[in-house]
């Protein structure tokens, strides 16, 4: 192995990957998504919840989206009931993202469904689905990378990342994300 390679992005090639919809679905989605789901202006969730369905996701009930919310595919979205989503919250599902019931996504949470191979010269594409079991909470300005599972109850913690899973009713902190205490729920 060379430690003097270089990176050359005029070879990279991601044709391999395949959004799941047409150009013309894909540019439709890009303008609503602009205009509808990141609008400050539009304060209803149900009408973001209703153009989510119209494309394809899949959301259950009670589901509440605030404004400047940004989902890159929502064919590749599954939303449990009485899910929270909040501000400027992104969705980057290049892969599928689902997300159990009483879920919450704080504000300026990333789920991050693509990344890069920094040890290929070419910088390939690398992406890997997400799943937010019930009643996982991910905590404002934090982010969860691709491939991660969050299990049940588990929260990762304000402006913390997850790489890795997260184990069922456990706090995580940090970057990377270390397990702090248990999540104790009370009646």
């Amino acid at each position: 192995m060379s430690t003097h390679a270089t990176t050359d992005l005029s070879t990279f090639d991601n044709r391999w990957y395949q959004p799941g919809r047409s150009l013309l679905v894909r540019t439709l989605w890009f303008l609503l998504n602009a205009l509808l789901m990141q609008a400050r202006w539009l304060p209803s969730s149900g009408v973001r919840v209703r153009l989510l369905r119209w494309f394809g996701a899949t959301v259950g009930q009670g589901v509440v989206i605030k404004p400047s919310v940004n989902i890159k595919y929502p064919w590749r979205l599954r939303i449990g009931n009485h899910v929270w989503i909040g501000e400027y919250a992104w969705i980057d599902n290049l892969a599928d993202v689902t997300l159990g019931d009483h879920v919450c996504i704080s504000q300026g949470a990333m789920l991050l469904t693509g990344n890069h191979d920094y040890k290929s010269t070419a910088f390939d594409l690398k992406i890997g689905a997400i799943t937010l079991e019930n009643g996982v909470w991910i905590g404002a300005k934090s982010v969860v990378c691709p491939g991660v599972t969050c299990r049940s109850h588990a929260v990762l913690a304000v402006g913390s990342v997850a790489t890795g899973e997260l184990v069922p009713y456990t706090i995580y902190q940090g970057n990377p994300a270390q397990a702090i205490r248990l999540r104790n729920l009370h009646l």
